[in-house]
């Protein structure tokens, strides 16, 4: 295993600059707020067709930030751990989970640290928005995988690479709109889903489900879609 953390600095950098706007629902992470709800049906969608639900599952949320996920997940009952390596957005995350009544374990520690400390201590771990971020993203992919029980859910959302989503991600949604800091997103870190399914094949883990997730931001209008063109979210079990 390389001895180097699977972290960019920058990247890091970016989201501590803004950390503060994490839960304003119209600031900066305002689109995150938006198809948060959306995560959460995919996760709730495919944790019932499990015959099962979230009340006392563990549950661990890589790349938390300020924990928008974390927060719904524990909600629904889910003993959460909420991991990530920027200070400023666990800060944020800890403070408002306080003001919330929310219990959940948030940490600085990174996806592979955590998974040589707690190898199958999880029944579901989601992984959104996150994987576009780091130098090694088959990394944490692995990490996740090593996480998760056998049997286990991890959910897995990012941006696929195409020009559409270069156009819709990037060009409208930072240089145009202003609707995310311009810097946000890097076309070239984007992911393929045949890249992301493959990477979780060698991993243990087998694709079960794929949607689309649709964001106008003109309409503010957000769906659940067929099409992965930009937007996607992955359901993966363990073999």
């Amino acid at each position: 295993m390389n001895d180097t953390p699977n972290v960019n600095e920058v990247e890091i950098a970016k989201f501590e600059q803004i950390a503060s706007q994490w839960w304003d629902l119209s600031g900066d992470f305002k689109p995150l707020h938006q198809v948060n709800p959306l995560r959460v049906q995919f996760i709730c969608q495919h944790i019932s067709e499990q015959q099962t639900d979230l009340f006392a599952k563990e549950v661990i949320d890589i790349g938390c930030g300020g924990g928008i996920l974390s927060e719904s997940l524990a909600k629904l009952g889910a003993k959460v751990t909420g991991i990530d390596m920027g200070n400023e957005p666990l800060n944020v995350a800890k403070l408002h989970a306080l003001e919330s009544g929310l219990t959940i374990n948030y940490e600085k520690i990174t996806a592979e640290e955590k998974a040589l400390h707690c190898h199958e201590q999880f029944d579901m771990v989601t992984c959104m928005e996150m994987l576009e971020h780091v130098p090694e993203p088959a990394s944490i992919v692995n990490a996740c995988a090593n996480l998760v029980k056998p049997g286990g859910l991890v959910f897995f959302s990012t941006l696929n690479k195409t020009v559409k989503s270069y156009l819709l991600a990037i060009l409208a949604a930072e240089k145009i709109l202003k609707l995310v800091p311009d810097g946000t997103h890097e076309h070239d870190k984007f992911i393929k889903p045949s890249q992301l399914i493959q990477w979780a094949a060698e991993s243990g883990l087998n694709c079960i489900d794929a949607s689309g997730i649709h964001y106008n931001p003109l309409s503010e209008n957000h769906k659940l879609s067929s099409s992965l063109d930009v937007n996607y979210i992955l359901c993966c079990q363990k073999v």
